[in-house]
């Protein structure tokens, strides 16, 4: 399960460096700091139902975080 940490913290490395090459900083900078957590998260040796427990914390955080700005803050065109 550890594994699979890792491999979030490879893809959200990626998806920040498209975003900083296409001149998103902010989103850069967030996918940054979500590599970091990540490959922290990757090394902890944690229990898998700890891991489990982890990310459905932060799936509810990000669904949440998702759903309140693109109701809220995003301008209707």
């Amino acid at each position: 399960m550890a594994r699979m940490y890792r491999v979030l913290g490879f893809w959200t490395l990626m998806i920040g460096l498209m975003a900083l090459a296409g001149g998103f900083v902010p989103m850069a900078l967030l996918f940054f700091f979500q590599t970091a957590l990540f490959g922290l998260l990757g090394y902890m040796k944690l229990s898998e139902r700890t891991y489990i427990v982890m990310f459905w914390g932060y799936m509810l955080l990000a669904f949440t975080g998702f759903t309140y700005w693109s109701f809220f803050q995003m301008d209707i065109v």
